[in-house]
């Protein structure tokens, strides 16, 4: 464990960050009256911005989750509410119509009563509790408009008041492969079935990708999924959405143009490397009780994606994280069990091609007969402009989102997400109260979307894995590329989620998921398997780290969780053993190699050179040996690269052939980090911020004033890693992606638990935190989350009193 520690400044940086939390008490005390509430309610915020709410019933204790929330996201809510009811374009203008029709497309329209209550027994009387709270900030801001935060005055708009069909809108979820699914099949169409998968590393199966006859592959390169993609991207603002009237406020600006790189609403993206977790027995932790760590991988942004926060009442007792709509903890732990969550691989989307009728564009065939289309029909309002009015189609499968009236075609998605239950994470509620492994693996049979490694250790010394998701059965076909929509391509139901694959106590102490495949061989459900996964290099690492330490403590699991090492460094470098250089600087450049840790520590020459080395690999062999119709269709993973390399007969001829491919590909990262950082090799350390690091700045240079940006503006600071280290730091040089939230749990003291989450809980700058907890995170640190109220109340800075309202009567 030792090498793990190599990456850090120092190792105190860490334990500074965890136990130098003072005797802090309150420094401010509030009381405020709040309709809607039927009792008091206290909130604790402590030194890094953690909300612990205290109610006396379920009801208040989700109004004041609600309520807190939006107090500090209160931008971020109401960009969420506009996506989630197609009303963007209200505010921004026809040029998001399109996403404001995908939206309503794509609305669920089932039983919202039905709906609600798949999430929980309580799920209406719980979210209908939380939209009050929200509502209530909501109206109090209103009241008040100098409490709205800067963008709100910028745009010259208000929020408005929530329902509970904005809390499960699935505009943010991690939904399906659709677009690769399209993206394949156009390949397929282009250079047929066996290159795109001599390209592609498909595992653990293989998968069928043949196109059925009735597929025109040359029409799939319309712009099918246009309504579907609208709908699903991040929100940017320009300077065209600025009133007039405000364009000249100092300083505002700035901190709009930080949501172009936010967002707000950025989806999930399939495919992302992100994500690990792990569990460990407690025979194999030096406090002999299990342990559990868990650092989701999303967009770094500010405000943060997710949101901390601590619920206390009866029935509920749960500390944790989420996203901030969001009522409940996603990842967290109550008084029993600890649990986390990564990506597991489903396909829950199909894309279906239609016959359509050529005497009427409204009928498509199915089993040999025309069906007629269902047809919505709504107004869509548009900012300086008349509403527009849309109609929208869909077909037994699902929302059309594409007619081809000159090939008489049709496009509609099937999505499983569109079910009842397939609103992210709200499943969550169930897990809260879990007591056990049975009652959560059963609160896990209900979380529909996404498909998620569950891990779960509890008091009892239990440690587990559970795969959730909604996941068709296809008994004849692979669902990776466009299938007709004729009747013989139909989903056979679903597999429920308790037959996914699950484990129990393993026997090696230990279980670690990183977004690869961890389906065991003796898994007999493979239809519901998918066969696109991430490189397994931070899984790989997680285990043989695992594997090797037998009494692993909380420092350790901390080292590991910010572990920089680089399994395709240790592969890749010795490849250069074999090659000569005749220049002085790549041989300077390789010597700093010779002996290296393969850490990518932000502090390391050698790590710089690699770093680049490995992006050249990549962006040459993507270049060579992807056919130029393919671009852009199929993606090159380094598993599938660094194969090529050691069987080098396969795609370089001969050991010279490969020789002169790792020659050409270091010479090439040599002069970019000359032209980028100069002659000298001393000169080419890793982390700064001419190479990498995290920034998140102003995009519209010029228009703010000194003093705004500096306040708005985070960072920069440098950084380490790549997205192959369990530390996962995505993005060229800007860290992009990564683990703004992390979180590390020992159960048998609730209290050493410690988290994270950058850049700080609030997203107005001038709040204390919201950007508190940047530096501590870009220095790999943590902060303790304490649970028991004693150890709250010693790091608490600010006392909130909810209290109900009640109306003055008058003498």
């Amino acid at each position: 464990m030792r090498d793990l520690y190599q990456h850090a400044a120092s190792w105190a940086i860490i334990v500074v960050a965890v136990l130098s939390c003072g005797s802090a008490t309150a420094q401010t005390r509030s009381n405020l009256d709040v309709k809607g509430l039927k009792a008091p309610v206290e909130i604790l915020r402590d030194q890094w911005g953690v909300n612990h709410i205290y109610a006396a019933n379920q009801h208040d204790l989700f109004f004041a989750q609600g309520y807190a929330a939006a107090k500090d996201r209160l931008f971020q809510f109401e960009v969420w509410r506009r996506q989630a009811t197609g009303t963007v374009a209200e505010i921004l203008g026809p040029d998001e119509l399109k996403r404001d029709i995908g939206a309503r497309l794509f609305k669920f329209r089932g039983n919202i009563k039905k709906e609600l209550n798949h999430y929980h027994p309580q799920g209406e009387a719980i979210i209908n509790a939380y939209v009050e709270g929200v509502n209530a900030y909501i109206g109090e801001v209103l009241q008040q408009p100098e409490k709205l935060p800067v963008e709100f005055r910028i745009l010259q708009i208000k929020p408005a008041y929530w329902t509970p069909e904005v809390v499960i809108s699935r505009h943010q979820g991690l939904l399906g492969n659709i677009n690769e699914e399209l993206s394949l099949g156009m390949a397929v169409a282009k250079a047929g079935e066996d290159k795109v998968k001599e390209l592609m590393w498909f595992h653990p199966k293989e998968p069928q990708l043949q196109l059925d006859s009735a597929i025109r592959g040359d029409l799939l390169s319309k712009d099918i999924l246009e309504i579907y993609n609208a709908y699903r991207r991040g929100i940017t603002f320009e300077p065209g959405d600025i009133s007039a009237s405000v364009k000249d406020t100092t300083g505002m600006l700035n901190r709009l143009n930080l949501l172009q790189q936010n967002p707000y609403n950025q989806p999930f993206e399939h495919g992302l490397e992100g994500s690990n977790n792990w569990i460990v027995s407690g025979s194999r932790t030096a406090s002999g009780h299990a342990m559990l760590a868990n650092d989701p991988h999303r967009s770094i942004a500010v405000p943060s994606l997710r949101y901390m926060v601590h619920l206390v009442a009866p029935g509920w007792n749960v500390i944790g994280g989420g996203e901030p709509e969001i009522p409940g903890v996603s990842i967290g732990h109550n008084e029993h069990g600890a649990w986390g969550l990564t990506i597991y691989e489903t396909d829950g989307e199909d894309l279906y091609v239609y016959d359509l009728n050529p005497a009427n564009l409204k009928q498509y065939r199915h089993n040999g007969k025309w069906q007629t289309m269902t047809e919505l029909h709504e107004a869509v309002p548009v900012k300086d402009a008349e509403p527009v009015d849309v109609t929208l189609r869909y077909t037994l499968h699902g929302p059309v989102t594409f007619i081809d009236s000159v090939n008489h075609k049709a496009y509609a998605v099937k999505g499983a997400w569109l079910e009842p239950g397939g609103a992210p994470y709200l499943a969550s509620l169930r897990m809260n109260q879990a007591k056990n492994w049975e009652e959560f693996r059963e609160a896990c049979s209900y979380s529909y979307i996404p498909g998620e490694n569950m891990i779960w250790a509890d008091k009892k010394g239990n440690i587990g894995w559970q795969v959730v998701g909604i996941i068709p059965v296809r008994k004849h076909f692979s669902g990776m590329v466009p299938v007709p929509g004729d009747g013989r391509y139909e989903w056979s139901g679903y597999l429920p989620i308790k037959e996914r694959p699950h484990m129990l106590n393993p026997g090696k102490g230990f279980f670690a998921t990183a977004n690869q495949n961890v389906t065991p061989d003796t898994y007999t459900r493979w239809n519901t398997v998918g066969y696109t996964w991430a490189d397994p290099f931070r899984g790989n690492r997680i285990n043989e780290v695992l594997e090797k330490d037998e009494k692993i403590t909380m420092k350790e699991m901390m080292a590991l969780q910010t572990d920089y090492f680089s399994i395709p460094a240790r592969t890749l470098v010795p490849m250069l053993n074999a090659v000569a250089f005749d220049a002085a600087l790549p041989q300077q450049a390789k010597a700093q190699l010779t002996n290296w840790n393969f850490v990518l520590d932000k502090q390391s020459t050698a790590a710089g050179i690699y770093a680049m080395w490995e992006r050249k690999i990549m962006q040459e062999a993507r270049n060579r040996f992807i056919p130029e119709e393919l671009k852009g269709l199929v993606g090159l993973q380094l598993t599938r690269v660094i194969s090529w390399l050691e069987k080098p007969e396969q795609k370089f001829g001969t050991e010279a052939g490969k020789d002169a491919f790792l020659r050409e590909t270091f010479e090439m990262a040599v002069n970019e980090l000359k032209e980028r950082l100069g002659y000298s090799v001393e000169h080419w350390q890793y982390g700064q911020e001419k190479y990498k690091h995290v920034t998140l700045v102003n995009r519209l240079p010029g228009l703010v004033n000194a003093q705004w940006k500096e306040k708005v503006d985070i960072g920069p600071l440098p950084r380490g890693g790549n997205s192959h280290t369990p530390n996962s730091t995505g993005g060229y040089d800007n860290q992009s992606s990564g683990a703004s939230f992390r979180m590390i749990v020992d159960v048998g003291d609730w209290d050493k638990a410690v988290m994270m989450n950058a850049p700080g809980q609030s997203g107005n700058p001038d709040s204390p935190y919201y950007k508190n907890l940047f530096e501590l995170w870009a220095n790999d640190s943590y902060f303790p989350a304490y649970y028991s109220k004693d150890k709250v109340e010693k790091v608490t800075k600010e006392e909130t009193i909810l209290q109900p309202y009640k109306k003055k009567v008058s003498k």
